[in-house]
C-alpha cells in the first residue's frame, strides 16, 4: 500500500514502512523526539547506533549489540565502519564515573540520527577512515533510553552519559540521569555544526557496559527501499523484528 500526500509519503509492505516528513524550514523526526526550540532534554529520549547493513544478520542472530572490546575478537561479522585508530583509543580511555570501565568496553549510542560520524562516512575523505562505501548502506538502530536503562539496571550492567565525543581525549562523563540536563541539546539538534564546540557536543554519548539486547531495538532507519529490503532479509529469521523505515532525513 502506498499513501502519498503533500507532506508525507508512507509505504507499507509487510513490516517495511517508509515514512518521510520534511519541509523547507525544518526536518522533523516522525516520532517527535525533537522539537525546534526545545531547551530541556526530551521527555522520552531515543538513542541511535549506526552499523553497516551487512552486520544486521550477525547482530540479530547473536541477539545483542556488543562492545568493540568483544567485537575485535570476532571475524566475518560484517563491514566495520569505524576508524581503527579511534577504536583503539576508546579501548584505553577510562570512564571517571565508572572506575575500571573503559569506553571501548561499552556499546555506544548517540542522542540523534544524522550524526557527525555519518557525515564522515558520507564524505569518505577523512584521512583515518578505512571504509569508503558511503552512507547508503548504513542503517540507524533506534532504541529507547528508558528501556535500555531499566534493562541494564536489572542485569547490573554499568552505564554512563558523556557530554561530548567519548573517543576524544578530555571528554567528561557522568553518572545518573540528571546528567541529561548537562547535555547541550541545541548542539544535539544542530544541522550546522561547523563550530568545533558544537561539533564536539553534538557527539555526546550514552554508553552501556558490554552489550545491549537486540530485542530493545525498536526501529531500523534506512536510506532507501533497497537497503530496507536488505535489512528485512538480514533479520528475517530473528525472533525480534523491529520495524524498518526509510528515514531519508536521517541522512545527508
Amino acid at each position: 500500500m502506498v499513501v502519498d500526500t503533500a507532506d508525507a509519503v508512507s509505504i507499507v509492505s509487510g513490516s517495511f514502512v517508509i515514512t518521510i516528513t520534511e519541509t523547507d524550514d525544518e526536518i522533523a523526526l516522525v516520532t517527535g523526539e525533537f522539537v525546534l526550540g526545545m531547551t530541556q532534554p526530551p521527555a522520552n529520549p531515543k538513542l541511535y547506533h549506526i552499523v553497516h547493513v551487512d552486520k544486521l544478520a550477525s547482530i540479530a542472530a547473536d541477539g545483542r549489540l556488543v562492545c568493540d572490546a568483544e567485537m575485535m575478537n570476532r571475524q566475518n561479522a560484517g563491514t566495520t565502519i569505524g576508524m581503527s585508530k579511534i577504536k583503539q583509543r576508546r579501548l584505553q580511555l577510562q570512564l571517571v564515573s565508572r572506575p575500571g570501565l573503559k569506553v571501548g568496553e561499552c556499546v555506544p549510542f548517540y542522542y540523534c540520527p544524522r550524526s557527525v560520524m555519518l557525515y564522515l562516512l558520507y564524505q569518505g575523505n577523512y584521512p583515518d577512515l578505512e571504509y569508503h562505501g558511503g552512507q547508503g548502506p548504513i542503517v540507524h538502530l533506534e532504541l529507547d533510553l528508558n528501556r535500555i536503562l531499566e534493562w541494564a539496571e536489572e542485569r547490573r550492567l554499568r552505564w554512563a552519559i558523556t557530554l561530548s565525543n567519548a573517543g576524544a581525549y578530555g571528554f567528561e562523563d557522568r553518572l545518573g540521569l540528571d546528567a541529561l540536563g548537562e547535555i547541550d541539546w541545541d548542539s544535539i539538534r544542530a544541522t550546522d555544526w561547523r563550530d568545533p564546540d558544537i561539533k564536539h557536543r553534538k557527539q555526546a554519548e550514552f554508553l552501556v557496559e558490554r552489550e545491549v539486547d537486540w530485542a530493545l531495538v525498536e526501529r531500523i532507519g534506512v536510506y532507501s527501499m533497497g537497503i530496507g529490503q536488505r535489512a528485512l532479509a538480514a533479520i528475517g529469521s530473528a525472533p525480534h523484528q523491529p520495524r524498518v523505515e526509510v528515514m531519508r532525513h536521517w541522512y545527508y
